[in-house]
Order: C-alpha cells, then sequence, then structure tokens
C-alpha cells in the first residue's frame, strides 16, 4: 500500500502530498528507510510509514522543504478529545458539505477511506451505486469489513456501518445487526464461528448497519447490539428475533407489566404507561431489560427474573392489548434448566467492547459532520452521562446499569 497523507491549511487550500518517508523526531526532520508495516499521520502523532518510490537527490531537498512547511502550518494544531457541545438534530435535513475537507490530521490509507484526526470514525467514499445499495438494503458488508482489515486489526468486536441519509429511507429498516459468531453457551444460540467470511481472524461479533449517523443517539443502536445475544431462542416468541409479548421490557421489545382485561384479553405495559412494543420500545430512550443484561453476561442467574410469556399471541384493536391462550411463566431454574448455565458467566464475561465506525458516503464528509459524528460516538461510549444534546437518551453504559462500556477511540494498537 502507498502513503498519500495530505496536509491541508485550517482554511482547506493547500495540498500536500508526501510520498517519500520524513519523521518528525524532537522537533527535527529525518529521513528514514522504508518501513514496510507503517503509516504516517500529518497531525505528527504517527512517525511511521511506508514508502512507494526510490528518492533523488532533488527529490529529497524539495520534500524537506515541503515538510517544514508543512509542520509551520500543524504543528499548533494538536489533536483534540472529543467534543461534547455539538447540537444534534433528529430530524429533517442535515447540512453536511459546509464547513471544508476533512481535518489536516487525518490519515489517508487511501483516497476513500480516510480516519479523522480524532480517530474515533472513518469515512469509506464510495461509488454512487455501490452506496445505493446500501440504501435499498442489499449492500454488501463483507466489502466494508475487507476493506477494514487491509488497514487495522483484528482489535474490534463491531464493524458499525453507517450512511449518511438525512431522512429515513422508504421501505428501509431502521438497522441491520448480521451476526458473525456466537461462543456464548446458554444462552439459546448454537456456537458457530464466521469470522474469516468478514476478513477477521476470530475477534468480530458482529456488523451493524444503519442509513443514518443520527440512530447512534436516537437508537436503534442500542437494540442492534443486544442482537448479538438475543433473542435466539432463550424464550419462545412469534416475533423472530425478538422478545414479542414477553415480559422482558427492553431493547429487543416486551412489556414489564400485564394486565389481564379478562376473557383471554391483556394490557402490556411499559414504564407506568400502556402499551409496549413486541420488536423494539423507542430506540435508545429505553435501557436494557433484566433478561438482556443476563444474556449479555452482566448479571448472574441469581438475578434473573420470572418471565411470561404469552401463547399463541394476536394483537387487539388498541395499542399494547392482545389475546393469548395462556400466559406461560418461564422462572429463571426453567431457562438454565433448558439451555444451561451461562458460560462464560457474569463474573468472567467480557464487559468491555470496542468496535470501528465506518461512515459511507458518495464524497469526502465534511468537517461539521465528522465533528457531528464523533460527537455522538464519544457521548454514547463515555462512562459517564451523555451530555445535555442527548437529553434523556441511554448511552451503551447507562444502558447496562453502568456494567459494560464500548470504545470507537482508535488506538495506535489498532493500526496495522
Amino acid at each position: 500500500m502507498k502513503i498519500d497523507e495530505r496536509s491541508r491549511t485550517r482554511a482547506g487550500e493547500t495540498v500536500q502530498r508526501i510520498r517519500y518517508g520524513i519523521s518528525s523526531i524532537s522537533g527535527k526532520i529525518l529521513i528514514i528507510k522504508h518501513d514496510p508495516g507503517s503509516y504516517i499521520s500529518t497531525s505528527m502523532k504517527t512517525h511511521k510509514m511506508k514508502l512507494n518510490c526510490t528518492p533523488r537527490p532533488f527529490t529529497v531537498i524539495l520534500i524537506v522543504f515541503s515538510f517544514l512547511m508543512l509542520i509551520a502550518s500543524c504543528s499548533k494544531d494538536d489533536s483534540v478529545e472529543g467534543e461534547d457541545d455539538m447540537s444534534q438534530t433528529d430530524d429533517g435535513p442535515i447540512d453536511t458539505n459546509d464547513d471544508g475537507p476533512a481535518p489536516s490530521g487525518s490519515i489517508f490509507f487511501e483516497d476513500t477511506f480516510v480516519l479523522d484526526e480524532e480517530r474515533m470514525l472513518v469515512n469509506f467514499v464510495l461509488p454512487q451505486a455501490t452506496y445505493d445499495s446500501f440504501i435499498q438494503g442489499d449492500g454488501d458488508v463483507t466489502m466494508v469489513t475487507e476493506k477494514a482489515y487491509e488497514y487495522f486489526n483484528d482489535e474490534f468486536d463491531y464493524i458499525v456501518i453507517l450512511s449518511v441519509e438525512t431522512v429515513q429511507p422508504d421501505g428501509l429498516f431502521f438497522g441491520r445487526s448480521t451476526s458473525v459468531q456466537n461462543q456464548v453457551q446458554g444462552i439459546g444460540s448454537g456456537i458457530f464461528d464466521g469470522t474469516s467470511n468478514y476478513g477477521s481472524a476470530g475477534r468480530l461479533k458482529s456488523v451493524i448497519y444503519m442509513p443514518r449517523t443520527e440512530y447512534v443517539r436516537t437508537g436503534p443502536f442500542l437494540h442492534e447490539i443486544a442482537h448479538t445475544w438475543a433473542n435466539h431462542g432463550f424464550i419462545p416468541t412469534t416475533v423472530g428475533g425478538h422478545w414479542g409479548y414477553a415480559s422482558a421490557g427492553g431493547q429487543l421489545g416486551g412489556f414489564d407489566e400485564l394486565v389481564s382485561l379478562g376473557g383471554n384479553s391483556y394490557r402490556g405495559r411499559l414504564n407506568g404507561g400502556d402499551g409496549f412494543g413486541t420488536f423494539a420500545n423507542g430506540g435508545n430512550s429505553v435501557p436494557y431489560g433484566n433478561i438482556e443484561l443476563y444474556v449479555m453476561g452482566l448479571i448472574g442467574a441469581d438475578e434473573l427474573q420470572s418471565v411470561q410469556v404469552a401463547v399463541n399471541p394476536a394483537p387487539g384493536s388498541t395499542f399494547g392489548e392482545f389475546t393469548a391462550d395462556a400466559i406461560d411463566t418461564h422462572t429463571a431454574s426453567d431457562l438454565i434448566a433448558q439451555h444451561g448455565a451461562r458460560v462464560p458467566n457474569a463474573e468472567n464475561s467480557q464487559k468491555e467492547f470496542s468496535a470501528l465506525a465506518i461512515i459511507i458516503s458518495t464524497e469526502q464528509l465534511s468537517s461539521a459532520k465528522i465533528e457531528d459524528v464523533s460527537s455522538d460516538l464519544e457521548n454514547f461510549s463515555r462512562t459517564a452521562t451523555p451530555d445535555s444534546s442527548w437529553g434523556s437518551t441511554y448511552n451503551f453504559w447507562l444502558a447496562t446499569d453502568e456494567k459494560a462500556s464500548i470504545r470507537f477511540k482508535v488506538l495506535e494498537a489498532d493500526i496495522q
């Protein structure tokens, strides 16, 4: 792979391409030899690179002079941690091309595959037809994951692909989670490993696609993560992959209170209000339910509550009401007897997760769009309450009852 690093002034007027190895060490310019396993960042925080040409004396002099000019323009602009005061919009068109090119500290693995200077996301620029295939619901996620593994190590549990649509595309799902492997016993799912199909050497758990970047904040992001573990047969359901008409009361649907109306009619309630969703409950506005925390490995069998499940349910004419032949109760003991204990258990299960966010688009993202998405990713992943722009929306840490975390920040060890 050739290096194609670009340095831009803040006004976005100057573009320099560095194709010969130069590194800054203690404020000095140094010509270095070919290193086939590294890159260079114009933010001067990475001093490794790949070379793709043989130096000539005149070229060396010219490049050294150019790089001195690069330092003059970049040395005052260190990378800044994710800012939390970016205003967000739930609905309506969003202008994503009003603030110039990508930041000067971005890593250009390719012209069309760029890691932003805050190291929170990758922008993958696609041809229009390829981008449209995702909006039509048949995009090839393996094309994206395999591209990621050309430049990143196998350090991610999730690869999250986001389109930049300003409104929800007609007829398209709000999110899709593709299970890549499962190594957890006792949650209703078989053991399987399809990581090699996606370019992973064994780490990747799931690939998530959502058509709007705003869904990181509003949901269904928490919902799609939950599909890593549920519902793959842990309790009976008539709503495939979700909790359906059951007292799960979480991200994948269900109620937390059941009222009998007589004559095999019932009303499900959630958080004190009438009505519930059979497959979702309002995006990121609700935390994970008790049964979800159990299959995720965040609480033990001693904390798993009994679950009521409707037998042969049918929706009624009023939201939240339904009929059923009976209501079965599945105790924690019943569920463990049926599926076995969860292995690993809550004491030994994974609590810290990592994800790579890849934003697909047909042109390079503006700085304003990158800042907005980075802010949402930082809020979603922080082990604290999100900033005020999120309102009462849950991030991952809060939704797990402060029991688990997820990282989006790309580390040096993540890059090949």
